[in-house]
C-alpha cells in the first residue's frame, strides 16, 4: 500500500496503554516517518498530545486536537474553532439538574469543578492537571475565547437523558458523542477529524492518500472518508462495518503490525 499521510486517532486505537505508545508501535513510526506524514488526530487538548509526538519523533508534524477543533503546527493555531461560551451556559444549566459536572476545555487549559475519580484518571492517562475553579467562574474566563470541547461527567442514567436532549435540541450547532455510559463529549458542529485533515492536505494530497485508524464513534468520518480506513479489533461495531481493514486489538499493537504487514 502505498499512502502520502497516515492519521490515527489515539486512545484506544494507538495507545497500547492508557497513556503511551508501544517500543514496537515507536519501531514501526520510525521506519515511517521519513516516508509519509503522520498526524496525530484526537479528541485531546494539545499537552496532552505533545509528549507522544516526542515519543514517536514527529513533533515537526502538525497534530488535530479536540476532534478537529484545533489544529496546531509547531504550537501555531493553524486552525480553531469553538463552541460559544453562551451555549456552554445553557449545557451547564441542563447538567445542574442532571448530576452532571463539566471539563471545560479551551486552547490548551482544562477547567474543572473540583477533583474527582474522573478527573484523576484523566490527569493519569494525559498527564495534564486541570485548573480547579468553580464553572460559573470559568464561563467568565472563556467569554471571550469559547471552548474547544466540553466533557459532561455524569451517571449512566442522566448521561441517557442528556444525551436525548443534547441530540433533540443542539444537533444543529454540536456534536455530541458517548465515550462510555458515564462520559458524553461535545465539540463544535462544523468540524470534525476529517474536516481537520482535508485542512492539511497539501496541493498534491487528496483523501485517496490518506490511510486512518480508529476506534470510536468520532473516527467513523475519518474512517469512511479516508482512502483506507482500518478500524482496531477493539472499535465499535458501526466502525468495524464501514472500514476497509480489522486490525488487532489496540492492546495488542494492532497499528503497529498493521503498519509492519501492509506499508
Amino acid at each position: 500500500m502505498k499512502f502520502k499521510i497516515l492519521c490515527s486517532d489515539l486512545d484506544g486505537t494507538l495507545l497500547s496503554t492508557k497513556s503511551d505508545v508501544s517500543s514496537f508501535t515507536i519501531q514501526e513510526i520510525e521506519r515511517l516517518r521519513h516516508q509519509l506524514r503522520i498526524i496525530l488526530v484526537s479528541a485531546r487538548m494539545p499537552s496532552g498530545m505533545f509528549y507522544l509526538q516526542e515519543n514517536l519523533s514527529i513533533t515537526h508534524e502538525p497534530i488535530i486536537c479536540y476532534n478537529g477543533a484545533l489544529i496546531l503546527a509547531n504550537n501555531n493555531v493553524l486552525h480553531s474553532t469553538t463552541i460559544p461560551a453562551t451555549l456552554v451556559k445553557e449545557i451547564y444549566d441542563l447538567c445542574k439538574i442532571r448530576n452532571t459536572t463539566l471539563g471545560i476545555y479551551s486552547h490548551d487549559n482544562w477547567y474543572v469543578q473540583n477533583m474527582s475519580k474522573r478527573v484523576e484518571k484523566e490527569i493519569k492517562h494525559t498527564k495534564v492537571y486541570p485548573t480547579i475553579a468553580p464553572t460559573e467562574n470559568t464561563l467568565v474566563t472563556i467569554k471571550d475565547s469559547g471552548a474547544h470541547k466540553v466533557m459532561l461527567m455524569s451517571n449512566p442514567l442522566d448521561a441517557d437523558i442528556l444525551m436525548e436532549i443534547l441530540t433533540k435540541k443542539y444537533s444543529g450547532l454540536i456534536h455530541s458523542y458517548r465515550s462510555n455510559d458515564t462520559l458524553i463529549e461535545i465539540s463544535p458542529k462544523k468540524v470534525s477529524k476529517i474536516t481537520a485533515i482535508k485542512l492539511l492536505l497539501q496541493p498534491d494530497e487528496s483523501l485517496v492518500d490518506v490511510i486512518a485508524f480508529g476506534d470510536n464513534y468520532n473516527d467513523i468520518e475519518m474512517i469512511s472518508n479516508a482512502g483506507t480506513g482500518v478500524a482496531v479489533g477493539n472499535a465499535r461495531a458501526e466502525l468495524k462495518e464501514i472500514a476497509n481493514f480489522v486490525c488487532a486489538l489496540n492492546t495488542d499493537d494492532g497499528v503497529a503490525h498493521f503498519i509492519k504487514e501492509h506499508l
